[in-house]
């Protein structure tokens, strides 16, 4: 792109991102809005094209909305020691790890239904009795 103004159709198809979320992340105060052409279409610069490919990148992995806003205004300020973005890294990390254990423990689970399938019928299945509420819990 060299400094020509970008459609909203063009910088989706740049960032792999839709344009009904191109809008979404304006109104909710990530994107800036661009300026308009004289008919009244969003003209999108270099700017839009980078700050939009920060909080694809982001949201790929999986920070917040709330946490993206706040890594764009750290982000705007190059002189700001990086502590508070080591912070927001940080408790991600934490959130992912707490993601991961419970992947885990959610796989113990179902390897262990899997390993008492008999397979023989649904009605002497291990995994539906499993996933079935108990006879205690339905008075």
């Amino acid at each position: 792109m060299a400094n020509r103004p970008l459609t909203i159709g063009a910088l989706a198809q740049m960032t792999g991102t839709k344009v009904e979320t191109i809008r979404f992340y304006e109104k909710s105060g990530l994107l800036p809005a661009p300026a308009r052409t004289g008919g009244n279409y969003r003209s999108y610069e270099r700017s839009h094209l980078n700050r939009l490919s920060f909080v694809r990148r982001a949201r790929d992995l999986g920070f917040s909305l709330d946490q993206i806003r706040t890594l764009l205004d750290l982000s705007d300020d190059k002189s700001r020691p990086c502590g508070a973005v080591d912070a927001i890294a940080k408790e991600h990390l934490l959130e992912v790890e707490r993601k991961i254990a419970d992947l885990n423990a959610l796989r113990s689970e179902l390897d262990r239904m899997l390993s008492q399938c008999s397979s023989g019928t649904v009605g002497d299945c291990r995994i539906i009795e499993s996933l079935s509420p108990s006879h205690e819990n339905m008075t």
